[in-house]
């Protein structure tokens, strides 16, 4: 049976982020790695898949902005208490450790605090090498009436008597502020005294050395074999190629599947990349194989599937044309996880390069690594910053932005015109990038015609729904609401083409909707 392999021995991170709604979560990641320390930043759910196979040192929950009196209330699995490491709760975090414990979490806002506070601290671990008092920054509507037992409190402000607590014998510790924000000065010193001086996490996040420990232990297994890597121009497959192209050199073909998934330019840009690593490289046309296989198929599923199936089987025969014996992959973490390849946890969605069962031995050097993580290796390795920080794009791209109905070439035409044609807009606008869109989506409503007038004439066409996303870390994003000057633009440049009669804007938050139509 094909095996899977992680080539990188980079241990899985030693901290665990529980994201339980914040809009600061990723900024915990972040100091931390300004600490030198790798973590884990992922959902509940995803959690508890994620500790069915991994032991963190520390664990850290998020706050949020919901109640955790509510019936909908974000839940922490109960595998985090069965681990026995050290705890620390922020803001929510610290609401629900209480509840869980027994303790009392009033909702009345009567003593609420938004804004910057100073806390009178008392001796604790977690506020080790700081003064009496500290400035914070404080958010937070719920608060903390009655403590659980076994637990004190350990800082207070005029307003808010549990302003910090500690259960020492469980090493359970939680603050009602945000140490993650530069408003909360020594905010830095709180999170370095509990990853490091309460959980004794070592540090382990240089990104050059994860580049080198992947290169060399590549170069003592496989250096004197051929490898196959999937590349797609994504930041995943190029910082995996660019990493493995110095070890590997004429040993190492980059293979694309082109099925006409890919947007306007994108085959350009591919290219260019892979010229600047000086590897080989082949692009394989399936735009034909693609279009006949998807002949009456509407659901998104079943398109992945048919995408996952092509892209087997073209490993599998370039492997042999080749003479590879490896197969390497990008696939992420998150990867993993949403793939129900982690734990034994629920098919999110059916990746295309994980659990493939090919014929070669598939390594996934990245495996353990987060798309944060990855970004920083992009810049580690040299690439530019269109591949650094390009937007996330499904490995069947464009075939699953055709809702409802089969996938043609006119309409995967149709939504790359529409495509193209909104990101020149809105880069005008100067409203691409990561602190606008971290996302833009274009996509076609192919199963829903709907009546327009062409040269004076009726017409039953798609809508074209045109959906951008601003997110911290794609797991949760607000819906963008476009400037009405860009809007119009939109419409007017989209309706020139002949089938397109109406454009949609689709600003739904996630959730309830998610990033990608299907």
């Amino acid at each position: 049976m094909p095996q899977t392999n992680n080539t990188s021995q980079n241990a899985s991170p030693e901290i665990l982020i529980i994201d339980l709604g914040s809009q600061y979560t990723q900024l915990i990641a972040r100091v931390l790695r300004e600490l030198e320390h790798r973590s884990a930043v992922l959902t509940p759910e995803r959690a508890r898949q994620w500790l069915r196979e991994n032991n963190p040192k520390a664990i850290i929950l998020s706050g949020g902005h919901a109640s955790v009196n509510d019936s909908d209330a974000p839940q922490v699995p109960q595998e985090v208490w069965q681990k026995n490491v050290p705890i620390l709760g922020i803001c929510y975090g610290m609401q629900y450790i209480v509840k869980h414990f027994g303790g009392v979490v009033e909702s009345k806002h009567t003593s609420a605090e938004y804004g910057p506070a100073t806390i009178e601290i008392k001796e604790s671990e977690l506020f080790a090498g700081l003064e009496i008092n500290q400035d914070v920054w404080a958010s937070h509507g719920d608060t903390v009436q009655v403590l659980p037992d076994n637990f004190r409190v350990i800082a207070s402000t005029e307003v808010y008597e549990n302003s910090a607590i500690e259960n020492t014998k469980k090493k359970i510790f939680a603050v009602q502020f945000h140490p993650e924000v530069k408003n909360t000065p020594n905010g830095t010193v709180i999170l370095k005294n509990f990853v490091q001086n309460i959980a004794n996490c070592q540090k382990n996040w240089k990104p050059q050395n994860i580049v080198e420990e992947i290169r060399s232990e590549v170069r003592e297994k496989y250096s004197d074999k051929k490898v196959i890597i999937g590349f797609s121009g994504g930041v995943d497959s190029s910082v995996l190629t660019a990493i493995l192209a110095p070890v590997l050199g004429k040993n190492l073909l980059a293979v694309c599947i082109d099925a006409g998934q890919f947007r306007e330019g994108e085959i350009e840009e591919i290219k260019e990349t892979i010229n600047s690593l000086d590897i080989n490289f082949e692009l394989v046309d399936k735009k034909q194989e693609l279009e006949n296989s998807l002949k009456n198929v509407i659901n998104s599923q079943e398109k992945r599937e048919v995408f996952r199936k092509i892209y087997r089987e073209t490993f599998d025969r370039k492997t042999l044309e080749f003479g590879a014996q490896i197969i390497a992959q990008g696939s992420l973490a998150t990867d993993f996880i949403e793939s129900g390849a982690v734990g034994g946890g629920e098919v999110i969605k059916t990746h295309h390069n994980i659990d493939l069962g090919l014929s070669a031995f598939e390594i996934h050097p990245l495996r353990n690594l987060f798309k944060y993580e990855v970004r920083e290796l992009a810049k580690e390795v040299g690439l530019p910053e269109r591949i650094s920080q390009r937007e996330p794009f499904p490995g069947p791209g464009l075939i699953l932005r055709v809702v409802g109905a089969s996938v043609t070439k006119e309409r995967l035409d149709i939504v790359r015109f529409a495509d193209k044609k909104t990101r020149e807009i809105l880069a005008k606008h100067n409203l691409l990038g990561k602190d606008n869109i971290s996302q833009l989506v274009v996509y076609m409503l192919a199963g829903s015609l709907v009546v327009g007038v062409k040269g004076d004439s009726r017409v039953y066409d798609a809508p074209i729904v045109v959906r951008g996303l601003k997110t911290i870390d794609f797991m949760t994003g607000e819906g963008v609401q476009f400037p009405p000057e860009a809007r119009l633009e939109i419409i007017l440049e989209l309706t020139k083409h002949s089938h397109i009669s109406r454009v949609l804007f689709d600003e739904t938050p996630k959730p309830p909707a998610t990033t990608e139509p299907e």
